[in-house]
Protein backbone atom coordinates (compact mmCIF):
# COMPACT_ATOMS: atom_id res chain seq x y z
CA UNK A 1 0.00 0.00 0.00
CA UNK A 2 1.68 3.51 -0.84
CA UNK A 3 2.33 6.32 1.94
CA UNK A 4 1.02 8.94 0.25
CA UNK A 5 -0.44 11.16 3.09
CA UNK A 6 1.38 14.70 2.93
CA UNK A 7 1.69 14.39 -1.14
CA UNK A 8 -0.38 16.89 -2.84
CA UNK A 9 -3.82 15.89 -4.04
CA UNK A 10 -3.68 16.01 -8.02
CA UNK A 11 -0.30 13.55 -8.04
CA UNK A 12 -1.76 11.06 -5.35
CA UNK A 13 -4.85 10.92 -7.39
CA UNK A 14 -2.78 10.39 -10.88
CA UNK A 15 -0.56 7.36 -9.32
CA UNK A 16 -4.09 5.71 -8.19
CA UNK A 17 -5.27 6.50 -11.46
CA UNK A 18 -2.61 5.59 -13.16
CA UNK A 19 -2.21 2.32 -11.05
CA UNK A 20 -6.03 1.58 -11.49
CA UNK A 21 -5.98 2.16 -15.19
CA UNK A 22 -2.76 -0.20 -15.73
CA UNK A 23 -4.88 -3.20 -13.69
CA UNK A 24 -8.01 -2.04 -16.02
CA UNK A 25 -5.60 -3.04 -19.15
CA UNK A 26 -4.47 -5.84 -18.43
CA UNK A 27 -8.12 -7.34 -17.65
CA UNK A 28 -8.59 -5.34 -21.28
CA UNK A 29 -6.07 -6.70 -23.60
CA UNK A 30 -3.14 -5.96 -22.09
CA UNK A 31 -0.72 -3.05 -20.93
CA UNK A 32 -0.22 0.03 -23.09
CA UNK A 33 1.19 -0.28 -26.15
CA UNK A 34 4.68 0.98 -26.94
CA UNK A 35 4.87 4.61 -27.85
CA UNK A 36 7.03 4.68 -30.65
CA UNK A 37 5.23 2.34 -32.17
CA UNK A 38 2.44 3.88 -31.67
CA UNK A 39 3.85 6.80 -33.26
CA UNK A 40 4.51 5.27 -36.00
CA UNK A 41 0.76 3.30 -36.42
CA UNK A 42 -0.27 7.08 -36.13
CA UNK A 43 1.44 8.43 -39.04
CA UNK A 44 0.74 5.34 -41.69
CA UNK A 45 -2.98 5.46 -40.18
CA UNK A 46 -3.27 9.55 -40.97
CA UNK A 47 -2.09 8.64 -44.49
CA UNK A 48 -3.91 5.79 -45.48
CA UNK A 49 -7.28 5.78 -43.14
CA UNK A 50 -8.02 8.76 -41.40
CA UNK A 51 -9.97 10.68 -44.33
CA UNK A 52 -12.60 7.85 -43.56
CA UNK A 53 -12.22 6.67 -40.11
CA UNK A 54 -10.99 10.78 -39.53
CA UNK A 55 -7.78 11.66 -37.68
CA UNK A 56 -8.19 10.14 -34.12
CA UNK A 57 -10.37 7.13 -35.15
CA UNK A 58 -13.28 8.14 -34.08
CA UNK A 59 -15.72 7.53 -37.39
CA UNK A 60 -17.05 9.90 -39.91
CA UNK A 61 -19.83 10.38 -41.98
CA UNK A 62 -17.69 8.13 -44.34
CA UNK A 63 -16.47 5.27 -42.03
CA UNK A 64 -17.54 3.98 -38.41
CA UNK A 65 -15.30 4.85 -35.11
CA UNK A 66 -12.87 2.24 -34.67
CA UNK A 67 -12.12 3.28 -31.12
CA UNK A 68 -15.57 1.35 -29.35
CA UNK A 69 -15.08 -1.29 -31.85
CA UNK A 70 -14.87 -3.97 -30.11
CA UNK A 71 -12.92 -6.68 -31.66
CA UNK A 72 -10.35 -4.56 -32.80
CA UNK A 73 -10.29 -3.65 -28.71
CA UNK A 74 -9.33 -7.38 -27.73
CA UNK A 75 -6.79 -7.76 -31.12
CA UNK A 76 -3.24 -8.00 -29.66
CA UNK A 77 -1.54 -9.76 -32.35
CA UNK A 78 -3.44 -8.48 -35.78
CA UNK A 79 -5.26 -11.34 -36.53
CA UNK A 80 -8.51 -9.28 -36.39
CA UNK A 81 -6.95 -6.24 -38.31
CA UNK A 82 -4.63 -7.77 -40.42
CA UNK A 83 -6.89 -9.45 -42.59
CA UNK A 84 -9.11 -6.80 -43.00
CA UNK A 85 -6.29 -4.36 -44.14
CA UNK A 86 -5.29 -6.80 -46.55
CA UNK A 87 -8.55 -8.01 -47.99
CA UNK A 88 -10.35 -4.32 -47.25
CA UNK A 89 -14.44 -4.63 -47.44
CA UNK A 90 -17.25 -4.79 -49.99
CA UNK A 91 -18.26 -1.73 -49.34
CA UNK A 92 -15.73 0.89 -50.06
CA UNK A 93 -12.87 0.68 -48.14
CA UNK A 94 -9.55 -0.26 -50.41
CA UNK A 95 -7.32 -3.25 -49.95
CA UNK A 96 -3.84 -3.02 -48.80
CA UNK A 97 -2.07 -6.16 -49.74
CA UNK A 98 1.46 -5.07 -49.24
CA UNK A 99 1.36 -3.97 -45.89
CA UNK A 100 3.79 -5.59 -43.44
CA UNK A 101 3.15 -7.57 -40.61
CA UNK A 102 5.51 -5.17 -38.81
CA UNK A 103 3.73 -2.30 -40.03
CA UNK A 104 0.20 -3.59 -39.41
CA UNK A 105 1.15 -4.03 -35.79
CA UNK A 106 1.90 -0.44 -35.47
CA UNK A 107 -1.38 0.68 -36.94
CA UNK A 108 -2.68 -1.71 -34.21
CA UNK A 109 -0.88 -0.24 -31.54
CA UNK A 110 -2.57 3.12 -32.72
CA UNK A 111 -5.41 2.16 -32.23
CA UNK A 112 -5.68 0.37 -29.19
CA UNK A 113 -3.79 3.26 -27.63
CA UNK A 114 -7.14 5.50 -29.07
CA UNK A 115 -9.31 2.71 -27.03
CA UNK A 116 -7.18 3.22 -24.01
CA UNK A 117 -7.47 7.11 -24.19
CA UNK A 118 -11.52 6.37 -25.10
CA UNK A 119 -11.81 4.38 -21.61
CA UNK A 120 -10.16 7.11 -19.43
CA UNK A 121 -6.28 4.93 -19.90
CA UNK A 122 -3.49 7.23 -20.42
CA UNK A 123 -0.10 6.12 -21.40
CA UNK A 124 2.32 6.59 -18.29
CA UNK A 125 4.15 9.18 -20.63
CA UNK A 126 1.22 11.84 -19.84
CA UNK A 127 3.28 11.74 -16.47
CA UNK A 128 6.38 13.66 -17.89
CA UNK A 129 5.14 17.22 -17.67
CA UNK A 130 8.07 18.46 -15.84
CA UNK A 131 11.41 20.23 -16.53
CA UNK A 132 14.46 17.77 -16.06
CA UNK A 133 16.69 20.86 -15.37
CA UNK A 134 14.77 22.32 -12.62
CA UNK A 135 14.02 18.42 -11.57
CA UNK A 136 18.12 18.14 -11.25
CA UNK A 137 18.42 21.44 -9.39
CA UNK A 138 16.07 20.37 -7.01
CA UNK A 139 17.69 16.39 -6.69
CA UNK A 140 20.82 18.56 -5.53
CA UNK A 141 19.36 21.54 -4.19
CA UNK A 142 16.28 21.72 -1.99
CA UNK A 143 15.76 18.14 -2.03
CA UNK A 144 18.66 17.25 -0.29
CA UNK A 145 18.97 14.03 -2.73
CA UNK A 146 22.29 14.09 -3.17
CA UNK A 147 23.20 13.45 0.02
CA UNK A 148 22.44 10.01 -0.35
CA UNK A 149 22.00 9.33 -3.87
CA UNK A 150 24.32 9.51 -6.82
CA UNK A 151 23.50 9.31 -10.40
CA UNK A 152 26.59 7.70 -11.31
CA UNK A 153 25.94 5.28 -8.78
CA UNK A 154 23.44 3.46 -7.28
CA UNK A 155 20.68 5.54 -9.73
CA UNK A 156 23.08 4.87 -12.58
CA UNK A 157 20.50 3.72 -15.20
CA UNK A 158 17.32 3.89 -13.49
CA UNK A 159 15.37 5.51 -16.01
CA UNK A 160 16.05 2.60 -18.07
CA UNK A 161 14.98 0.06 -15.16
CA UNK A 162 11.52 1.76 -14.56
CA UNK A 163 8.79 3.08 -16.03
CA UNK A 164 7.78 6.36 -15.17
CA UNK A 165 4.61 5.18 -13.22
CA UNK A 166 6.85 2.64 -11.31
CA UNK A 167 9.74 5.17 -11.15
CA UNK A 168 7.69 8.00 -9.26
CA UNK A 169 6.01 5.83 -6.73
CA UNK A 170 9.89 4.53 -6.38
CA UNK A 171 11.13 7.32 -5.24
CA UNK A 172 7.90 8.51 -3.16
CA UNK A 173 7.58 5.73 -1.08
CA UNK A 174 10.47 3.28 -1.41
CA UNK A 175 11.15 0.15 -0.11
CA UNK A 176 12.96 -0.35 2.41
CA UNK A 177 15.98 -2.14 2.33
CA UNK A 178 17.67 -1.68 5.95
CA UNK A 179 15.99 -2.36 9.25
CA UNK A 180 15.45 0.89 11.41
CA UNK A 181 18.21 1.04 13.83
CA UNK A 182 17.90 2.50 17.66
CA UNK A 183 20.60 3.77 19.72
CA UNK A 184 19.12 3.52 23.39
CA UNK A 185 21.10 5.16 26.40
CA UNK A 186 20.18 3.16 29.63
CA UNK A 187 19.66 5.32 33.18
CA UNK A 188 22.55 3.76 34.00
CA UNK A 189 25.05 1.74 31.85
CA UNK A 190 26.40 2.01 28.24
CA UNK A 191 23.96 2.78 25.39
CA UNK A 192 23.08 -0.05 22.90
CA UNK A 193 22.34 -0.47 19.57
CA UNK A 194 20.21 -2.33 17.32
CA UNK A 195 17.39 -3.52 15.29
CA UNK A 196 14.63 -1.75 16.21
CA UNK A 197 11.58 -4.36 17.38
CA UNK A 198 8.97 -2.19 18.91
CA UNK A 199 8.64 1.66 20.36
CA UNK A 200 6.13 3.71 22.02
CA UNK A 201 5.64 6.49 24.48
CA UNK A 202 6.47 3.88 26.83
CA UNK A 203 8.17 0.89 25.74
CA UNK A 204 11.26 0.38 23.59
CA UNK A 205 12.71 -2.77 22.38
CA UNK A 206 15.39 -3.76 19.89
CA UNK A 207 17.88 -6.93 18.77
CA UNK A 208 21.06 -5.97 19.65
CA UNK A 209 24.26 -6.96 17.95
CA UNK A 210 24.46 -10.98 19.02
CA UNK A 211 21.05 -11.13 18.26
CA UNK A 212 19.44 -11.19 21.78
CA UNK A 213 15.89 -8.97 22.52
CA UNK A 214 16.48 -5.90 24.88
CA UNK A 215 13.41 -4.11 26.01
CA UNK A 216 13.32 -1.20 28.59
CA UNK A 217 10.49 1.26 29.85
CA UNK A 218 10.89 4.79 28.20
CA UNK A 219 11.12 6.23 31.99
CA UNK A 220 14.43 4.06 32.48
CA UNK A 221 16.08 5.73 29.68
CA UNK A 222 18.23 8.85 29.14
CA UNK A 223 17.64 8.68 25.62
CA UNK A 224 16.12 7.17 22.54
CA UNK A 225 17.66 7.84 19.37
CA UNK A 226 15.82 6.47 15.96
CA UNK A 227 17.68 5.82 12.71
CA UNK A 228 15.49 5.70 10.07
CA UNK A 229 17.15 4.81 6.41
CA UNK A 230 13.82 6.59 5.01
CA UNK A 231 13.49 9.43 7.44
CA UNK A 232 14.32 11.82 4.46
CA UNK A 233 11.82 10.58 1.86
CA UNK A 234 8.86 10.30 4.18
CA UNK A 235 9.90 14.14 5.60
CA UNK A 236 9.74 14.80 1.92
CA UNK A 237 6.41 13.42 1.02
CA UNK A 238 4.98 16.66 3.36
CA UNK A 239 6.93 19.32 1.39
CA UNK A 240 6.74 18.52 -1.89
CA UNK A 241 5.10 20.42 -4.71
CA UNK A 242 3.37 18.59 -7.56
CA UNK A 243 5.83 20.83 -9.63
CA UNK A 244 8.34 19.20 -7.51
CA UNK A 245 7.13 15.74 -7.95
CA UNK A 246 7.21 16.43 -12.05
CA UNK A 247 10.38 18.16 -12.72
CA UNK A 248 12.33 15.29 -9.90
CA UNK A 249 10.14 12.75 -12.29
CA UNK A 250 11.45 14.00 -15.67
CA UNK A 251 14.63 14.40 -14.09
CA UNK A 252 15.25 10.49 -12.97
CA UNK A 253 14.46 9.41 -16.33
CA UNK A 254 17.00 10.78 -18.02
CA UNK A 255 19.54 8.84 -15.98
CA UNK A 256 19.68 5.88 -18.70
Amino acid sequence: MLRLLGVHGSVAMVLAAFTAANLGAQGRGGPPPDPAAVERGRGVFSANCSFCHGAQAQGTDQAPSLVRNTALAQDRTGEVLGPILKEGRPKGMPAFPTLSRETTGDILAFLRSRVMEARGILPETALLVGDAKAGQAYFNGAGKCGTCHSPAGDLAGIGSKYRPLALTAAFLTPAATKPIEVKVTPSSGAPITGKLRYLDEFVVSLDDASGEYRTWARESTKSVDVFDPLAQHLSLLAKYSDTDIHNLLAYLVTLK
